[in-house]
């Protein structure tokens, strides 16, 4: 028998919720502590004990903790140790193979399922340097210019060395020397070599000086009037005295303004780019500069208030206050039901609870069912395109048959159980996605699993799909066009051929369309094939969602962390939370070389879940309520300092489990409203109205 019990961050409050009996049972590890090398091998005997030296036979999951700065916890499972088993059998005992994945004093650490903690130090030193990597090697700079150098360093085990400090030297001073952030400036013609160092290890590179040859700069943009939010393209000529064009001649962008007092007083500010795009986030008049060495050029414009606020209105609540909410999903009703609309929402920290409501009358909408499952959680639920079947997930079973319960939801009055599917999923499944007769169950926050249900009284598992890079995790998963898109906390966003698309099948003559798309084909439900991914430097990667854009047609995967900074005691113990983080947006036009264009950012807030529809997000923050912010457009930068935000809804209700508290969990835009679960008073039904509509 095997779980795996830190799967998923509500899967971890099911266990630090349980108060350790400290005083009768304790781990004992063999050896003691460990010092190996970065990447050999030790074998470590674990053993839970009770006061008469006799053995527990209850599992436990081995996991590395406090990696710096990585996860939504302070306790979360980290990445620097591969392990294996992480989960012990129910004897007991555990004899772990542990690998280190890189150098320090890292920590090894086993929770019981009944909330035992143990742990023990793995001291791994560092390896020398090997090798120093330039961000750039040019053989030619002009004087008087400035150019920035940055160096990767390397180790033996040819793992990169972010702790590790260098010194950038000049060989001539009169020639070109260094400042303290490793600006190279030039003074005069000659040649030099520049050198880097950390530790015994030095690389070099010969560079020329020579005359530079611009004598004057030219910029140019289109708009002389932008609004907060819209992203300008600088276009600068640098030319010779002759009126040539220098085409490596280095540019410099900075700018200066002078913003409107506006509503706040909010004084200007923006951002340019090196590569010559500028977004400003307050209104008023800036001043943009183009320099190359002593020459530059300036221009001037008018940036106004995007203007995009609507204002919010609450069509109807129906309160839940016995039970935490979790997830929601809306529908339309079907057969009997045609013209009516459905809603159902879960529970977290419950006794298996799923609530199915009629919404057709927003402004009333009530409870007509409950389907009650053996889970403490029942965190997501998703119901077919058709409207026929529903599926729901299960967490804490008291049998540990977890996995998901399929329902027939065609008649919402009278919700049924169709059967459930518990096949090697005791750990628990978080998250679910409901694609074309198949769920993609998220299994023990490992991995997820792809299960035929297009009989759906005898569901079988038809493929699996599960990363290999050491201690990886896995939260949720969310399907578009044959695309499975995963969030992986360290892992990050991992985009999976399901059945994607074949490129001669879909006419891309229109600029919009998902580059993915021209990579899909070869994979299915059995036999899913990695597509693209991007990391998570911080390992709070926590849902994943495919936006692409309908102004400009780029694509991106919106990427959602999940941090509770302070830890989790707060949230299980029905006291006001403070969770952090936001939405990352990265763009995918190129799927070799994904990056991070900008970041929604509530200050103060934590981010959930999100939902995109027609250049709209809306965002789940938690504590600050429902989001709904503009995303059209190209986006660069901070887009809450933007004016981006058309407008929020903070959930409140004083007989909520925490009154009057906001938390929430998601929001779904359906026809002219928008949907949302709110964890302490369950579920709310708001619209968006013009700031002059009475």
């Amino acid at each position: 028998m095997k779980i795996f019990l830190l799967s998923t961050f509500y899967t971890i409050c099911l266990i630090v919720g349980q108060e350790p009996q400290k005083d009768s049972t304790s781990f004992v590890f063999d050896p003691p502590s460990l010092r190996i090398n970065f990447g050999e091998t030790a074998k470590v005997n674990i053993k839970l004990i009770d006061q008469k030296q006799e053995l527990v036979n209850i599992p436990f999951t081995i996991y590395s903790a406090n990696d710096p700065g990585i996860g939504p916890t302070p306790d979360w499972p980290g990445t620097s140790i591969n392990i294996v088993p992480r989960v012990s059998d129910d004897s007991g005992n555990a004899l772990v193979t542990v690998q280190p994945k890189r150098s320090g004093k890292l920590l090894l650490k086993v929770r019981s399922t009944s909330g035992i903690v143990g742990e023990m130090v793995i001291d791994v030193p560092k390896p020398p340097i090997n090798q120093l990597v330039f961000s750039k090697t040019p053989s030619k700079l002009y004087v008087g210019t400035l150019t920035q150098f940055t160096v990767k360093v390397f180790d033996k085990a040819k793992v990169l060395r972010d702790d590790t400090d260098y010194v950038l030297k000049s060989s001539d001073t009169s020639i070109a020397d260094f400042d303290n952030f490793g600006n190279l400036k030039t003074k005069k013609a000659g040649r030099l070599t520049v050198s880097a160092k950390a530790g015994d290890k030095i690389e070099k590179f010969k560079v020329r000086i020579v005359k530079n040859p611009v004598r004057s700069l030219s910029l140019d943009f289109e708009q002389e009037q932008i609004r907060t939010g819209d992203v300008l393209h600088l276009k600068v000529n640098a030319l010779n005295g002759a009126g040539r064009i220098v085409r490596d001649a280095p540019i410099r962008f900075s700018f200066s303004g002078q913003a409107d007092y506006g509503e706040y007083g909010l004084p200007a500010s923006g951002l340019v780019t090196e590569d010559g795009r500028f977004v400003a986030e307050t209104a008023g008049l800036y001043t943009i500069t183009a320099s190359s060495g002593v020459f530059s050029d300036q221009r001037t414009l008018r940036v106004v208030p995007r203007a995009v606020e609507k204002d919010v209105r609450l069509i109807g609540h129906g309160l839940v206050s016995d039970v935490k909410s979790g997830d929601l999903w809306v529908w339309a009703g079907v057969g009997k039901h045609k013209g009516k609309d459905f809603a159902a929402t879960g529970s977290i920290f419950g006794n298996g609870e799923a609530y199915f409501w009629d919404v057709s009358d927003p402004a009333n909408m009530k409870i007509i069912d409950t389907v009650t499952v053996d889970a403490r959680n029942v965190n997501d639920i998703k119901v077919s395109t058709d409207g026929r079947v529903g599926i729901i997930s299960r967490e804490g079973a008291s049998n540990r048959k977890n996995g998901f319960v399929i329902l027939d939801v065609s008649d919402p009055y009278n919700v049924t159980i169709i059967s459930s599917f518990n096949d090697d999923m005791t750990g628990g499944v978080h998250n679910t996605f409901l694609y074309e007769n198949h769920v993609y169950a998220v299994n023990n926050g490992r991995k997820y699993d792809i299960i035929n249900i297009e009989d759906p009284k005898n569901p079988f598992r038809v493929g699996v799909f599960e990363l290999d890079t050491p201690g990886h995790a896995l939260h949720d998963v969310w399907i578009e066009n044959g695309i499975a898109y995963s969030s992986n906390w360290k892992d990050g966003v991992v985009a999976v051929d399901v059945g994607g698309l074949k490129f001669s099948e879909k006419d891309r003559s229109d600029v919009k369309f998902n580059p993915l798309l021209m990579k899909s084909g070869k994979g299915s439900p059995s036999n899913p094939v990695k597509l693209a991914s991007f990391p998570d430097r911080k390992g709070r990667n926590h849902s994943a969602f495919p936006f692409l854009s309908q102004t400009t047609g780029d694509f991106y995967i919106i990427a959602g962390d999940e941090v509770f900074p302070n830890g989790l005691e707060n949230l299980l113990n029905n006291k006001p939370s403070s969770p952090r983080g936001g939405f990352h947006f990265m763009n995918f036009n190129d799927t070799d070389n994904p990056k991070e264009d900008a970041v929604y950012l509530v200050p103060e807030a934590g981010s959930h879940n999100q939902w995109v529809y027609n250049d709209i997000l809306y965002a789940a923050f938690y504590q600050a309520g429902v989001r709904i912010l503009d995303i059209s457009g190209e986006l660069l930068g901070d887009l809450y300092k933007q004016g981006r935000e058309i407008g929020y809804f903070l959930p409140k209700h004083r007989e909520g489990i925490i009154p009057n508290a906001p938390m929430v969990w998601g929001a779904q835009p359906y026809k002219n409203y928008i949907f949302l679960s709110d964890m302490n008073s369950g579920l709310y039904c708001i619209e968006l109205v013009d700031k002059n509509e009475t």
